[in-house]
């Protein structure tokens, strides 16, 4: 674990303090799931959870085969793909009737990937 140290705090540790903190408020139901992000430092993850049974309803990475062919290019590469993931994501869950969610940012800042996805399931119709 790499990170920050001071006090002996790692910066996993403390984003995890954060989830949890977050976790207290947001719950999913099986009408209502929650999108959690997970973002790693090359890909970004979501999944829809429902939270009253325990379930993943669904996942998408940028690894899936549904992103496995995309391009972008430039600075912001990582920026589109994580847009292109919440995108698909989105579409995935309309197909199986899920229109509105809760979504979890998984004690990550609202800001670049993490917004960039968010922005990207909403554009493919999910409401939050």
């Amino acid at each position: 674990m790499s990170g920050n140290t001071r006090k002996g705090r790692t910066r996993r540790a403390a984003r995890i303090r954060r989830h949890l903190r977050i976790r207290k408020k947001v719950f999913g139901t099986a009408d209502r799931p929650r999108l959690v992000v997970y973002r790693s430092l090359k890909n970004i993850e979501g999944q829809l959870v429902d939270d009253e049974t325990g379930r993943t309803l669904m996942g998408l990475s940028t690894l899936s085969k549904a992103l496995k062919d995309f391009e972008a290019e430039g600075d912001h590469r990582r920026t589109e793909q994580s847009f292109a993931a919440g995108k698909a994501l989105a579409e995935e869950a309309l197909s199986k009737g899920i229109k509105s969610v809760v979504f979890d940012r998984g004690g990550y800042r609202y800001h670049g990937r993490v917004k960039a996805f968010a922005d990207g399931a909403r554009e493919g119709g999910l409401e939050f």
